[in-house]
């Protein structure tokens, strides 16, 4: 993975792309065309005043899990901590949501704005053990770009 071709390529995308959906899809276009074993890149955010998650931009495989509740499933635990939250084997995690069973792994990172969490990047991977510090460093980037479209 290389980083720092990633981050330039990420802030194109926000500099250039007028509409958010857009940035957003390109990101998630970009991040998973570019690193192997990102299998599902999409971005979750804040369903108005309710405590859920709403599924926006991703790629990959189609998902049912379009609406999450706040504390279900690594997405749902990672809008109530505000941590990121790193899995590299699903299987021992006990409040996890199959999102399909090829995926082996995940990480998801909190997007702040002005102190709020207002959402998440989400990745899935069908390769346990995969992400290291560098994904958390290049995720944390993106969420922070991403924060400010919002």
């Amino acid at each position: 993975m290389n980083i720092d071709f990633l981050k330039q390529e990420v802030r194109t995308i926000i500099n250039d792309t007028s509409s958010k959906d857009d940035t957003l899809q390109k990101i998630c276009d970009l991040l998973s065309s570019q690193v192997s074993y990102y299998d599902w890149v999409g971005f979750y955010f804040k369903n108005g005043d309710k405590n859920e998650l709403k599924l926006a931009q991703y790629t990959g495989e189609p998902t049912e899990h379009t609406i999450i509740p706040f504390g279900k499933g690594i997405c749902g635990q990672v809008a109530v901590s505000n941590q990121n939250f790193v899995v590299q084997d699903v299987s021992e995690q006990d409040n996890y949501i199959s999102c399909g069973w090829k995926v082996k792994s995940e990480i998801v990172i909190p997007i702040f704005v002005n102190g709020e969490n207002i959402g998440q990047i989400d990745i899935d991977s069908h390769t346990k053990n995969p992400f290291t510090k560098k994904d958390e460093e290049l995720l944390e980037f993106v969420c922070n770009e991403v924060s400010k479209i919002y």
